[in-house]
């Protein structure tokens, strides 16, 4: 079973974009933002990114 909260490991695997992408993004408001679980611990949600990626596929295959 996959986990439904993902590690910045995790995600930048399934985008293949960098961290400093992803944080970058996150800040221009382009990409999900990450929970906070803990101390200096944050996680992502699997849901919100594959719906993220899906809507990315889908804008690139209309432009």
């Amino acid at each position: 079973m996959e986990p439904m909260l993902l590690r910045i490991c995790d995600v930048v695997k399934l985008t293949s974009l960098s961290r400093s992408s992803i944080y970058r993004m996150i800040n221009d408001g382009g990409f999900p933002k990450q929970l906070t679980i803990g101390n200096r611990q944050a996680r992502w949600s699997r849901i919100e990114i594959e719906e993220w990626y899906q809507e990315q596929v889908l804008a690139n295959q209309s432009a």
